[in-house]
């Protein structure tokens, strides 16, 4: 996906995939990863997610990687939050408290930093890849993560003939076959919340399953 597609749809605020509330999976399944208070989490594309407070309300030290300088300012001025700046080799980084994101491509992310996240959690940033991308994301950001991490990944199923990405159709079978490598995958929670989401109905989807995948790295 061309970054300037992302870039473009923060500056026309055409963000229909920002949650204005903590996302529901998150909060009913993440206690059960049993992750220690404390621990570094990763959140991906991160956009100016909620889930990010929630997560260092937890005790969590929470890493976003946001591509858009846009949603990093105004995820900290909506959370009324003065970061501290910085710059490295992987963006700008903003930090307040035990938020940290790195404006950034989440490639540059390198694998000290990567390494030293025990969990990663990903609403939106599999589903927001096209295929080609996906194998190299996966790759990258969960093939470098601590090898016994433990986390979060959400994703959609539908027909996608039926409807251009993003978000994307990633099947189960996909899923399996990208984390294979590095982590074990089990399916938390499915449902099909088409009638939840008449959006998609109305661009001519018949079903819209919702999957929450657990994740565990190999050493876990």
């Amino acid at each position: 996906m061309d970054p300037q597609f992302w870039l473009k749809r923060w500056q026309e605020g055409a963000t229909g995939f920002h949650m204005t509330r903590v996302t529901p999976l998150l909060a009913k399944y993440w206690p059960s990863l049993d992750l220690p208070a404390g621990g570094r989490v990763l959140v991906p594309l991160c956009g100016k997610s909620l889930d990010m407070v929630w997560l260092a309300a937890q005790g969590y030290q929470v890493l976003g990687v946001e591509l858009a300088p846009l949603a990093v300012e105004q995820f900290f001025e909506e959370q009324g939050l003065d970061p501290a700046q910085h710059d490295s080799p992987m963006g700008r980084h903003y930090v307040a408290g035990q938020i940290e994101i790195i404006c950034g491509d989440i490639f540059d992310v390198d694998r000290p930093t990567l390494a030293s996240c025990v969990g990663a959690y990903d609403r939106g940033a599999l589903v927001a890849l096209p295929a080609p991308m996906r194998a190299k994301y996966v790759d990258h950001v969960y093939g470098q993560l601590d090898p016994a991490y433990r986390g979060m990944l959400l994703t959609l199923e539908y027909d996608q003939a039926a409807m251009d990405g993003p978000p994307f159709s990633v099947s189960g079978h996909e899923v399996r076959e990208l984390f294979g490598k590095h982590s074990r995958v089990s399916i938390l929670d499915q449902m099909d919340i088409i009638e939840k989401e008449p959006k998609f109905a109305q661009r001519g989807l018949k079903y819209l399953d919702s999957v929450a995948w657990r994740l565990d790295g190999n050493a876990s």
